[in-house]
């Protein structure tokens, strides 16, 4: 998995060491982090590009976020869509989750899911909140989501 920053400045150590890097500095600093995990996705002419962020917000003090891009190419439902990204956070925040508790640094799981039933992306509402919650990850949908609503959003616009 190759992450980077905003600024687009890959990061070349494994994403453990570069979060445990962030954490140490900001602790230093005498900043306290929460962390955000969410994935977002567009299709583009038969391709799912996905975006998946790590936000770390300082409180008070603002935030910044890594960055990793994929592709699939194939067709997927909508909900296939919007579990494939809720796994693809899944995957990241199982990953962190003993650095961010050995810090107790607070962790959310966001999934580009609408709370609302008039929507598509709705279907998958269900499945996304027992696979988080199950995980054992605090989760949040739209219009809480603002890691995948919002910052991976961008991402792959």
């Amino acid at each position: 998995m190759v992450w980077q920053k905003y600024n687009g400045e890959k990061i070349h150590t494994p994403i453990n060491d570069a979060v445990e890097e962030i954490i140490k500095r900001e602790t230093y600093l005498g900043n306290k982090l929460k962390v955000y995990i969410g994935t977002d996705s567009q299709v583009k002419r038969g391709i799912v590009e996905f975006a998946t962020v790590i936000v770390f917000l300082r409180e008070h003090k603002g935030g910044f976020m890594f960055i990793n891009r994929d592709k699939i190419i194939r067709r997927l439902s909508i909900k296939e869509r919007m579990l494939t990204e809720v796994q693809k956070s899944i995957d990241i925040a199982y990953q962190l989750c003993p650095l961010l508790d050995q810090y107790h640094i607070d962790l959310e799981v966001h999934a580009d899911i609408n709370t609302n039933p008039s929507f598509e992306s709705n279907i998958a509402l269900k499945e996304a909140m027992g696979y988080i919650m199950g995980m054992g990850f605090q989760f949040r949908a739209k219009p809480e989501s603002f890691a995948s609503t919002n910052c991976a959003n961008k991402m792959v616009q």
